[in-house]
């Protein structure tokens, strides 16, 4: 089924996305020494793209803020800037809880920080960044 491959290959793209967005923006995050940014681990991703709004062809933004715990675990999700979607909105808050991280480190020890990170719901595929 054309519709599967599309949203299958579409949840795909989600993936990408959260990886190049949670680099540029946690590295906004200002303290006194360096801090080296939690990392998502790759294969925990998943986060769904709502079915109704998939149909309608509607696309949009969620940025939320999210605690990643010393141990790499998400512990707290807010969402900075509405889609404007309540599903776009719900979808990206419950994909975000269940990531799992390396979490950050300062000066050689596992810290708790918050973390921005957007979370783009587009039909259109992201371009291919790998080499």
């Amino acid at each position: 089924m054309k519709f599967t491959e599309d949203f299958c290959s579409q949840r795909k793209t989600l993936r990408g996305f959260i990886i190049s967005g949670m680099l540029v923006a946690a590295f906004s995050c200002g303290v006194e020494s360096e801090i080296e940014q939690p990392m998502p681990l790759l294969d925990e991703m998943t986060i769904d793209y709502p079915i109704s709004l998939w149909d309608q062809a509607i696309e949009g933004k969620t940025l939320l803020r999210v605690l990643v715990t010393e141990a790499g675990s998400v512990d707290s999700v807010e969402i900075f800037e509405s889609s404007g979607h309540p599903a776009f909105d719900s979808a990206a808050v419950a994909g975000v809880i269940e990531l799992q991280f390396d979490p950050a480190t300062q000066d050689g020890e596992s810290i708790g920080v918050w973390v921005t990170l957007p979370v783009q719901f587009s039909k259109r595929p992201l371009p291919d960044n790998e080499n």
